[in-house]
């Protein structure tokens, strides 16, 4: 059992009760896809089930009690979140639908405003994400703008070779993943995020994965746009965040038109509220919310340091253990430095789809494909890999169950 100073992962686990769960005919579950989706622990499920029963009402619209409670509880998720990320103002959080929602709002409203025209250039990296390579894909398509990107090394790390000729006077939108999903790469934004704004260029972080594991401070940061995903910080579903530094937020349009995100209509023309509500058009997602601030109340608990060392520690072991079977190869950084929680690798002889059904019947979930992002599988030489990602509940007994189930699969096709 891993244990990290003041971290008890067995009490913690006591809180998920999906972990007791026996699966394929008896084996004990053990859930190795948290990059995909955390599981949520109690307190996150009963702070939505208890918003339901007994405050279940739309926000900012009804003159009555319940209205007013499920106001509070929606903009109090947004209050837990701007404290957690350390946003200078709570008008600084927009809640959408996940990530990829946050980061085509980016995309399309620095379009409609004229940021990137012909002749200028917006720079990803090939380690991205669909949602952070997709969406730039289509700013690029519909202003004539150019779309380059940072290579990855042979080790699974961001290739700075070319900084400065890459991010140059041309350059107007920098947008990087912080940690990367397939290949668990810790990227050194603030070199890059300095060279960035040397030239003028904006900067979005998807930091989907990073907020789950490690402490985060947006005002230090630097960046311009931090999206990231409840659903991976052992919040709820359908419920995502974009922050932005208020004073570029108050000069862009709105994402989208309707409800809650007006100041004045008439038939002839409307003006739009001021941030974060300009952003938000319609009914939000009022429970979510409410389940995404108990789970930031959770993590708190926790103490994201200590969430951030325990996931070090098991990622360590788990590099130790993967790289002691003949014939898996692991695909990015194979030391536990400046690394998360992911690690992709392929085995000699089995279709990595093959694989995930093999440890399946053992007991042991991981995700098997590209991962959403097909680019770094191509860099790679590889349609596809297998993925074990861990979280604040993992435990080093897992990480050998995993391992078991591997050779168990070796065996299998005859290839050990």
């Amino acid at each position: 059992m891993t244990r990290t100073q003041g971290y008890d992962v067995e009490a913690i686990r006591k809180d998920f009760p999906v972990l007791a769960r026996s699966v394929a005919g008896g084996h004990p579950l053990v859930y190795l896809d948290s990059a995909n989706t955390s599981q949520k622990p109690r307190q996150v499920v009963e702070a939505i089930e208890r918003h339901y029963l007994e405050h279940n009402a739309n926000v900012a619209r009804a003159m009555h009690q319940l209205g007013a409670e499920a106001t509070a509880a929606f903009e109090g998720g947004r209050d837990k979140i701007a404290q957690f990320i350390g946003a200078p103002s709570r008008d600084e959080v927009i809640f959408t639908k996940n990530a990829s929602e946050a980061l085509n709002l980016v995309a399309r409203v620095l379009g409609d405003v004229g940021t990137v025209g012909p002749g200028d250039e917006i720079v990803i990296s090939q380690m991205e994400h669909h949602s952070n390579i997709v969406p730039w894909q289509l700013l690029a398509e519909r202003t004539g703008a150019t779309l380059r990107w940072f290579g990855v090394t042979d080790e699974g790390r961001l290739d700075l070779d070319d900084l400065d000729t890459l991010v140059n006077e041309r350059t107007k939108i920098v947008s990087l993943t912080w940690v990367s999903n397939m290949l668990g790469t810790i990227n050194p934004l603030d070199v890059v995020i300095a060279r960035a704004h040397q030239v003028g260029a904006l900067v979005a972080v998807d930091a989907s994965q990073a907020v789950p594991q490690i402490p985060v401070d947006v005002a230090s940061l630097g960046a311009d746009f931090v999206a990231f995903t409840g659903h991976k910080m052992v919040g709820p579903t359908g419920i995502g965040v974009l922050w932005g530094r208020y004073d570029l937020l108050a000069s862009l349009p709105p994402f989208l038109g309707g409800g809650e995100m007006i100041e004045t209509v008439t038939m002839e023309r409307s003006t739009f509220a001021a941030p974060p509500h300009r952003f938000e058009a319609g009914t939000p997602p009022i429970a979510q919310a409410a389940g995404l601030g108990a789970a930031v109340d959770y993590l708190t608990a926790l103490g994201m340091e200590n969430v951030a060392a325990h996931e070090q520690a098991i990622t360590a072991h788990a590099l130790e253990r993967l790289q002691e079977i003949d014939g898996l190869t692991i695909v990015g950084p194979r030391e536990p430095v400046d690394r998360g929680g992911a690690i992709s690798f392929a085995l000699d002889g089995v279709h990595p789809h093959d694989v995930a059904q093999l440890l399946d019947s053992r007991g042991v979930a991981v995700r098997a494909g590209h991962h959403c992002a097909k680019p770094a599988h191509r860099r790679f030489g590889v349609q596809s890999t297998t993925r074990a990602s861990f979280y604040l509940y993992t435990t080093e007994a897992e990480i050998d169950a995993l391992v078991e189930a591997i050779r168990h699969t070796q065996r299998y096709f005859k290839v050990s």
